[in-house]
């Protein structure tokens, strides 16, 4: 089996084939990563961990010519984000009125249970980040390997190349900007 490197150094040269060999190197992962992310998604959510993997998938190997990964860590953390971005997405849809936006959504089965479905937190979250990313990019990037593509303190600090005691402290304090920033601006429009 050929390292993630290699077929992805590959498949930027232009070989269409090392797209065979990728998928089933690094699907597992993603199918990992996806579900664990999602299983920390309050209950409601309509997108599955299959749907996630093949949507960030295709986002990510669709036009090769574009791509350019360094390494696994970097194809990893691409993931990470373009997953981020497909539940953004999906957050934004349902909230719009179109889609039942001023509804809460309750699922069938537990229809005595209001739903604890909550997009406006998951948008909050993403614009504090996009801020947060522009003073604090290694530590957003933290944020969204640990958040979006579900990796360990351990996992991230391999990705991003840092110590784990580092990631440690990356860690808590992005989280406590982050709620810091959430928290004031929902102070602001109440």
């Amino acid at each position: 089996m050929q390292d993630v490197t290699q077929i992805l150094q590959a498949l930027e040269a232009g070989d269409v084939a090392a797209t065979d060999q990728l998928l089933p190197i690094v699907y597992a992962e993603l199918q990992r990563l996806a579900r664990h992310k999602l299983s920390n998604e309050p209950p409601g959510q309509t997108l599955t961990a299959t749907a996630l993997v093949h949507e960030a998938y295709l986002r990510l190997v669709g036009d090769v010519s574009e791509q350019r990964w360094d390494h696994r860590g970097h194809f990893f953390s691409a993931a990470a984000e373009s997953m981020r971005r497909i539940l953004i997405e999906n957050a934004r849809r349902k909230k719009r009125l179109k889609h039942g936006g001023e509804h809460a959504r309750v699922d069938l089965p537990e229809i005595a249970a209001p739903a604890l479905e909550r997009p406006d937190d998951l948008l909050a979250l993403d614009e504090a980040l996009t801020q947060f990313a522009k003073e604090s990019p290694e530590k957003a990037e933290l944020v969204k390997l640990r958040y979006f593509a579900g990796l360990s303190e351990q996992e991230a600090a391999e990705v991003l190349g840092i110590s784990r005691a580092t990631a440690a402290r990356y860690w808590a304090y992005s989280r406590a900007w982050l709620f810091s920033q959430i928290k004031s601006d929902t102070d602001q429009t109440i």
